[in-house]
């Protein structure tokens, strides 16, 4: 069978009742059967945001009161039978991210000849835009993808599995290579280092992944690019991130 996935980082501010109030009609139009959002830290604005995506009757999140944990919601026109959150480990340097308890949000949605694991994640931002080995940043990235890594590979390796989000680390760098690796998954965008953060904010490329594990087959493409109109007349972009659309045969 066939699956549509969406993952996009939907950004927390700046206009973010606008924005979120597009991005809620859009995925309700669309046909995606399962969207991964990251940055959804607000209970109110996840509530603005199930409002209007009615078609989509199951979500997984958890909390960290009073936020969304790691910002991340999974939202699922096919029913969810299980859902668990992995932490990563808080580590220097000190900064506001560890109020998110940042990690990754399992969620195993049942198809009708069986079930799909779907991993979305946000990892740790490299606020120095420096991806050497020696940086500060980068370490904690590396930790992170270890731990996701192991978290991956506890899951049955007979289960179908997609791993996705922003992972804040290049697509064409070696330590995002040898996690694929290391949690026996593929990555469904090899080769395109097309960029995933708008150029117009930052150039620093393709930090948006989808992986998934071998068995599957995944077609994907870039969407999200074009600004939007939000409430009031006025044209914008959607975030400061594009969105990656999959197409899954399972």
């Amino acid at each position: 069978m066939r699956i549509r996935v969406l993952t996009f980082n939907a950004l927390f501010r700046g206009r973010t009742r606008a924005r979120i109030d597009v991005l809620a009609r859009l995925l309700e139009e669309s046909d995606y059967d399962v969207v991964c959002l990251q940055e959804v830290i607000s209970p109110f604005i996840l509530a603005r945001l199930r409002r209007v995506t009615t078609s989509y009757p199951h979500v997984a999140r958890a909390w960290t009161f009073p936020l969304v944990r790691g910002g991340l919601v999974t939202l699922s026109r096919l029913p969810i039978t299980r859902t668990h959150y992995e932490p990563f480990r808080p580590a220097r340097p000190a900064r506001p991210e560890w109020l998110l308890n940042k990690g990754a949000l399992f969620t195993r949605v049942k198809l009708p000849g069986g079930y799909l694991t779907l991993v979305n994640t946000h990892l740790s931002a490299n606020m120095d835009m420096d991806w050497s080995p020696s940086n500060a940043y980068t370490k904690v990235e590396r930790a992170e993808l270890d731990r996701l890594a192991d978290a991956v590979t506890r899951i049955d390796p007979a289960e179908p599995l997609v791993a996705m989000g922003d992972f804040n680390v290049p697509r064409d760098s070696s330590y995002f290579k040898a996690f694929a690796s290391a949690a026996g998954l593929q990555d469904a965008m090899a080769g395109n280092t097309e960029p995933t953060y708008r150029p117009d904010y930052a150039d620093i490329g393709a930090i948006d992944q989808f992986l998934h594990r071998p068995g599957l087959k995944a077609e994907t493409r870039v969407v999200f690019k074009d600004e939007v109109r939000l409430p009031g007349g006025d044209l914008a972009p959607l975030s400061d991130h594009y969105a990656i659309a999959a197409t899954l045969t399972v």
